[in-house]
């Protein structure tokens, strides 16, 4: 038996218990479920549940339903440059435990955009990650996709779509070590930045490369991130760029939200980006516990 495929599945199975138990905590969050009461509804037992959800999210699930709120969202909204000094002040940037990779992003040329990829070669894999399969594709000049997507024939599909004249190369288990560095909270920084090589508008380009500034667990609106980018009465145009993202995860679109505290849309499910709001900020809520 392949102890990776063994692997895989058991991250998959652990995805989903820990989604379903977001899912309940969120849907119950009135009433303040127990721990017994989480663990009833997802037939485990609290221990079980509680080792996987703390490992999983490095917090309790009291803890990590606590930064869920709407209420919570809007004050991380509101603090902005707290947030960002804040992750200074513990660390949590470049070479942290919490984000362990220095991202730079570089726009493929007008003539790659307009030929589709043509004398492109592009290498990708579907693989298992905290967050369930994620299309990891890459060139020789870097990272191009990090889709959240069912299957290979949907990943395949994506791509073409994409990039229709690339040379296309799947690899299985290519991106499985990069998928676990990235998704790892507890991974060590080494070795070079990671590179970024995406194709989009001028526009498109310039709002991701203001999302890269936004600090982990930090919050902005689509409106504080148009304001960014000089374009206050661009909101829409600006959300219409972060939907295009092509790299989820590391170019953090998950971190823009509406105004009133509200998720907003997330091409990759709003279920999803709740998962990785809570992740981060869970992680950076404990890590100021443990700094203090």
């Amino acid at each position: 038996m392949n102890v990776a495929l063994l692997d895989d599945a058991e991250n998959g199975r652990d995805y989903t218990r820990v989604r379903d138990a977001i899912r309940y905590l969120v849907s119950h969050a009135g009433d303040q479920p127990q721990l017994a009461d989480l663990a009833a509804a997802l037939y485990l037992s609290e221990s079980r549940l509680q080792r996987l959800f703390s490992r999983w999210a490095g917090v309790s699930p009291k803890r990590f339903i606590q930064q869920l709120t709407c209420e919570a969202a809007k004050t991380r909204l509101a603090a902005g440059a707290p947030v960002l000094s804040l992750s200074h002040e513990l660390g949590l940037s470049g070479a942290s435990r919490l984000h362990d990779l220095f991202v730079t992003l570089e726009a493929m040329t007008p003539g790659e955009y307009q030929q589709g990829g043509a004398g492109l070669d592009i290498v990708w894999s579907v693989e298992a990650s905290r967050f369930g399969p994620a299309l990891l594709a890459r060139t020789a000049r870097g990272v191009c996709a990090l889709q959240f997507l069912a299957d290979e024939a949907e990943a395949e599909a994506w791509l073409r779509a994409r990039w229709p004249r690339a040379a296309l190369r799947h690899v299985a288990g290519q991106g499985r070590e990069l998928c676990g560095r990235l998704f790892d909270p507890l991974a060590e920084a080494d070795g070079p930045p990671l590179a970024l090589r995406v194709q989009g508008s001028n526009f498109q380009i310039q709002v991701w490369r203001a999302l890269l500034a936004v600090p982990y667990g930090g919050l902005l609106s689509y409106r504080q991130l148009a304001e960014r980018l000089g374009r206050p009465g661009a909101a829409r145009a600006v959300g219409n760029a972060v939907g295009a993202n092509p790299v989820a995860w590391l170019i953090p679109c998950h971190r823009v939200i509406r105004a009133e505290g509200a998720l907003g849309g997330y091409r990759w499910g709003e279920e999803r980006k709740l998962d990785l709001i809570g992740w981060e900020s869970a992680r950076l809520a404990a890590a100021g516990e443990v700094a203090a």
